[in-house]
C-alpha cells in the first residue's frame, strides 16, 4: 500500500473523545465515505490484499465490516458470510460470546452457509483487543473451516489484538495502525 493512501485514510478518520465512554478516543471511520475516491481506493487495496491469500469466503463482522466486506467478496466473485450480533439472523446459527473492554457480547452466523474445509478471510473495520475477531474466528472454526486471513481498516497497535490473532494466521492486514 502506498504511504499516500495511508495518509489519506488517517486524515479522513475523526477522533471522538469520550465515546462510547469517558477516557476512550473513538476512531470514527464514517468520514471516509464522504470521499468517494478514497472509499474506492480503500476497497481496491482490500481487494488486492485478499487476492493474495485466495479465500473461498469473506466473513464480514457486524456492523462496520459490512461496509467493505461485500465489495471485497463481489470483486473476488466469492460468497459473503455475515457475522451478526446475537438475535439478528433467522434460522439455525452457531453462536459464541466474548469479552469487550466494557462488557460482554455475543455474535453468530448461519451454521449451514459455509461448507466444511472452506478458506475464510475475516474482515472488520477495527482491530483493538481482538475479542470480536477471535470470536468470529471461533465461529468459522466451529463450522470446520479455516481462517486464512484477517483484514482491517484500522489497527490500534497499543492494545495487542494482533498478537492474539497471530496464533491463527500470519495473514493479518491493517491499512492504518495507530
Amino acid at each position: 500500500m502506498s504511504n499516500n493512501l495511508t495518509e489519506r485514510v488517517k486524515l479522513a478518520i475523526r477522533d471522538v473523545p469520550d465515546f462510547p465512554k469517558e477516557g476512550i478516543v473513538f476512531k470514527d471511520i464514517t468520514s471516509v465515505f464522504l470521499d468517494p475516491a478514497l472509499s474506492r481506493d480503500i476497497a481496491q487495496e482490500f481487494i488486492l490484499e485478499a487476492k493474495k491469500i485466495e479465500p473461498d469466503f469473506i466473513a464480514a463482522v457486524d456492523s462496520r465490516g459490512f461496509l467493505f466486506g461485500p465489495i471485497i467478496a463481489q470483486a473476488l466473485d466469492i460468497p459473503l458470510l455475515l457475522i451478526r450480533k446475537k438475535g439478528k439472523l433467522p434460522g439455525p446459527t452457531v453462536e459464541t460470546s466474548y469479552d469487550l473492554e466494557y462488557g460482554t457480547a455475543s455474535i453468530e452466523m448461519h451454521i449451514n452457509d459455509i461448507p466444511k474445509g472452506s478458506r475464510v478471510l475475516i474482515h472488520d473495520d477495527l482491530l483493538a483487543t481482538g475479542g470480536t475477531t477471535l470470536a468470529a474466528a471461533k465461529l468459522v472454526e466451529t463450522c470446520e473451516s479455516e481462517v486464512v486471513g484477517f483484514s482491517f481498516l484500522l489497527h490500534l497497535g497499543f492494545l495487542d489484538g494482533k498478537e492474539k490473532l497471530d496464533a491463527i494466521t500470519q495473514n493479518i492486514y491493517s491499512m492504518v495502525t495507530y
